[in-house]
């Protein structure tokens, strides 16, 4: 049996490559003599040049042998300096770069204690700093969105941009959206992850005004995708950038369509498989492809609270948590490549013939 293993990041505790590497363990130890391919993927949000960087050089037709990373500081989500990469390579005769926003602004780099303070303030002025940098030498900006700690609709990017006096006139700039939210409204940068930033619901309605209040966003805040990275995703497109989805991109440069041609099964997961990777997240993306084929698509995740005739209805036939394996979220996090290691081990004997 040929299995395939394209899993997302499991938030703050296993990156893509570690998740895949742990799911693919455990089926191992219990089937041992199916053959099982690992392709962790990403969706735009944290892990998107990481996945990318590995994948590209592996990718026939256009795409070159080896992107460069490239490093610089810029100013992190509370003000203070971080280091932040972004990713080179040639393709089709153009340089393109590949920018990860959480690397500048992402939630991972605001201690939790701050983040009800920080909801407010936060800002996104290095992802206008990376934005600069990898202008002076690239034909296309690809920026992937998602895991921000930040809900400034892009202000401090578009600052930085202005302050730089960054030409981008002949660059096309691609935003790869994690989820296909409006920027405004119940569905919104500011109402839907805005608490998840830490943002109690008075500090949620104020966001929500701030953001209403730009003008600049006004024509592009029904655009879905406008709400990803806490509005980052509408101030790309003010500046014209073309909106995309970053699961469907990750799928087509890692070439997952091939590996999804020669599976019997095929497994995926993230953190949390709930309501949010119903809307344009990497889930749905593999599970689409799996579909597609007629081959089952499985999902690992910490969390599971999608109900069995919605992830069917996203071609999931099957969702298994691993903090209801192990017995508890704490015992789960504790040791998270042990849990996950374990639940793919159980997951293997149920779908293995």
């Amino acid at each position: 049996m040929r299995v395939l293993i394209a899993p997302d990041c499991f938030g703050g505790t296993l990156t893509a490559r570690e998740a895949a590497d742990a799911i693919a363990t455990g089926w191992r130890e219990a089937k041992p003599d199916d053959v099982v391919v690992e392709r962790p993927l990403a969706d735009g949000g944290p892990g998107f040049v990481d996945v990318l960087h590995a994948a590209l050089p592996d990718v026939g037709g256009s795409a070159s042998r080896g992107g460069d990373i490239r490093y610089i500081t810029v100013t992190g989500p509370l003000g203070k300096p971080v280091e932040a990469r972004w990713l080179s390579v040639h393709a089709d005769g153009r340089r393109v770069a590949y920018i990860e926003s959480a690397e500048a602004c992402g939630l991972h780099l605001i201690p939790a204690e701050l983040r009800p303070q920080s909801c407010e303030t936060a800002t996104t002025r290095g992802v206008g700093e990376l934005i600069a940098a990898a202008a002076l030498d690239n034909d296309v900006i690809t920026v992937g969105l998602g895991g921000s700690g930040t809900t400034d609709g892009g202000a401090g990017m578009l600052a930085a941009l202005s302050d730089a006096e960054v030409d981008l006139t002949d660059i096309s700039l691609v935003a790869a959206s994690d989820v296909e939210n409006p920027l405004l409204g119940p569905h919104g940068a500011a109402r839907t992850f805005g608490p998840q930033k830490g943002a109690s619901p008075e500090a949620v309605e104020r966001l929500e005004a701030k953001l209403a209040a730009m003008d600049v966003l006004k024509p592009v805040s029904d655009i879905p995708g406008a709400g990803a990275a806490g509005g980052l995703g509408a101030a790309l497109l003010s500046l014209g950038a073309t909106v995309t989805s970053g699961a469907g991109l990750v799928r087509e440069l890692t070439g997952l369509d091939a590996a999804l041609d020669d599976a019997d099964v095929v497994v995926t997961g993230e953190g949390s498989f709930d309501w949010q990777s119903l809307r344009g997240k990497l889930i749905t993306a593999v599970a689409g492809g799996a579909a597609e084929r007629g081959v089952p698509c499985i999902a690992i995740a910490g969390q599971v609270s999608v109900g069995r005739r919605e992830m069917g209805a996203a071609g999931v036939q099957d969702a298994y948590s691993v903090s209801d394996h192990v017995g508890s979220v704490q015992k789960s996090i504790a040791d998270a490549r042990k849990s996950l290691i374990a639940t793919a081990r159980h997951v293997a004997t149920q779908w293995s013939r």
